[in-house]
């Protein structure tokens, strides 16, 4: 019986074995491929490089301002996500807690910010492109304001399933204490939904940072350019510097790699607190 009971364990344990393989083997060669030339990744891409030279990473240093990069790739997130969740949340607590004069009306709200999530956001560029003109909105601004609006959908189904299931006892109790509508939300249900408000964060601040085409659309200074455009710096007209994309590629995923490490378990307390009522 005891055989029995530990075969599924090693199939389990074999699966999950080659799922993290899968999922790392990318990384891998990403790294084994910085460190050749551009020859050697036309030649042979698959082989281990010939020597571990930093030519390309010194390449990388001299022709990007990593220091501005990183800056203005971190004045996006913050500001992106400071605006999202202040909308977001307050939206989807009035949605999961108020009382609304006809039900149908609360549901209809939600039906129509949730649709959003049936929407790529990729091809609303050219018609965002488009309104950002008329408004003459440019450069980050331009851009930080496509970002929330495209976060809405995703955020509202998160934070309204979570502070729905939070018990409606302690805001009673809020409201009984004295307690304000601001006080009760920023007080009561925002500790309450710590873990599911780390979830949001930590995938907008990764889709963010990672975010190209409306970069490429919507930041046309230099000076404004985040992480993601960085690479665009090795394409010439008429040649590309794979090696030089692919190193500079490194020091885009590396913050996030550490950053996900971090907070990794964030994520799953985030999903799986509104999987249990109660």
């Amino acid at each position: 019986m005891g055989n029995m009971k530990s075969k599924p364990k090693v199939g389990m344990y074999f699966l999950l074995g080659i799922i993290t393989i899968l999922v790392v083997l990318p990384f891998i060669w990403m790294l084994m491929l910085s460190f050749k030339t551009n020859a050697e990744i036309f030649n042979n891409p698959i082989s281990l490089p010939t020597s571990f030279n930093l030519e390309n990473y010194q390449r990388v240093l001299n022709t990007l301002n990593l220091g501005q990069l990183y800056s203005n790739t971190i004045f996006i997130v913050v500001v992106t996500m400071v605006i999202e969740l202040v909308i977001t949340f307050s939206s989807s607590f009035v949605l999961a807690k108020m009382t609304f004069k006809k039900a149908r009306h609360r549901s209809m709200i939600y039906t129509y910010l949730i649709l959003g999530l049936t929407i790529s956001p990729f091809i609303l560029l050219f018609p965002v492109y488009q309104i950002n003109s008329i408004l003459g909105l440019k450069e980050q601004l331009g851009l930080i304001l496509p970002y929330v609006a495209t976060s809405i959908s995703f955020n509202t189904l998160l934070f309204v399933a979570h502070i729905r299931t939070l018990p409606g006892e302690v805001d009673e109790a809020a409201i009984i204490d004295g307690c304000s509508l601001w006080q009760l939300l920023l007080k009561v249900i925002v500790p309450m939904a710590r873990p599911v408000i780390a979830t949001v964060v930590i995938f907008n601040v990764l889709y963010v940072w990672n975010e190209f085409p409306f970069a490429s659309i919507m930041l046309h200074d230099a000076s404004h350019y985040t992480l993601s455009l960085g690479a665009s710096f090795f394409k010439g007209k008429y040649n590309i510097d794979y090696a030089g994309i692919i190193a500079s590629s490194v020091f885009i995923i590396i913050p996030q790699l550490i950053f996900y490490g971090i907070f990794q378990k964030n994520i799953v307390e985030g999903i799986t607190a509104g999987a249990v009522k109660g």
